[in-house]
């Protein structure tokens, strides 16, 4: 019924930038928070940032300064704004959205298929 579909991943030299875009799309009534995630091979998956329908916003302690995220609610689609990239960011990047489904009560979260996001000279 909801899908979450991510894109502007790839391969970035460091200190280069890449902006990822995550769209919703299906029987959406509301979004409420949304978010990126993002795991290393080995690592856990951690918060990377995270903002929610008013736009309020919180970052992992590792990319604030560098990282900018932001949404659209008109287009149900969440950005990422990456800067000076290094490689210790290298990970799959996940976008995730607090949704509540039309004609549903509550709302639950859905998660992208992933985007890889490589940084190396």
């Amino acid at each position: 019924q909801v899908q979450l579909v991510e894109s502007g991943g790839g391969l970035v030299q460091p200190g280069g930038s890449l902006r990822l875009s995550c769209a919703a799309s299906g029987s959406i009534f509301s979004i409420y928070g949304m978010g990126w995630y993002r795991q290393a091979p080995g690592k856990q998956r951690e918060l990377v940032a995270g903002v929610t329908h008013g736009g309020s916003t919180n970052y992992g302690d590792s990319v604030k300064g560098r990282f900018t995220i932001s949404r659209d609610n008109a287009k149900n689609t969440v950005y990422l704004q990456m800067n000076s990239l290094k490689p210790e960011d290298t990970a799959v990047y996940y976008c995730s959205a607090a949704i509540q489904v039309a004609g549903n009560f509550g709302a639950y979260d859905y998660w992208g298929q992933g985007t890889q996001v490589t940084v190396s000279s």
